[in-house]
């Protein structure tokens, strides 16, 4: 009888950290979505464009402000598709996404610290 109420409580342990592991390390880290607010990072780099553009009092500097608008068009795509392997989540965009919940992570301060970096490299 002995044996068998070991045989029970080792089998009942065993399976019950084989849950938790699954948990921990399957279902929580393929729950979290991360979310980017894509239109706030346009409207930030249109106003800066905007700026320059509006600054700019020769055809040299105005063409240095098209210059980085071409930029910004070619890392924003590349800067994008490595937000998922940067927070091992799905992303999406956040005006996708009904509401928030604690599995939900705001991406965009990576995003524009992504753009920022490529810039001044």
């Amino acid at each position: 009888m002995k044996a068998v109420a070991l045989s029970v409580a080792l089998s009942t342990l065993l399976a019950t950290c084989g849950l938790v592991a699954y948990d921990r390390l399957v279902v929580r880290p393929g729950r979290v979505i991360g979310v980017v607010d894509l239109s706030e990072v346009y409207r930030t780099k249109e106003t800066e464009f905007a700026k320059l553009l509006t600054a700019s009092k020769s055809d040299a500097e105005r063409q240095r402000a098209l210059d980085i608008a071409s930029a910004f068009a070619k890392r924003l795509p590349a800067a994008l598709d490595e937000l998922p392997a940067d927070c091992h989540c799905l992303v999406m965009l956040k005006s996708a996404v009904a509401g928030t919940t604690t599995n939900t992570l705001d991406l965009t301060p990576l995003l524009k610290a992504k753009l920022e970096r490529e810039r001044r490299s």
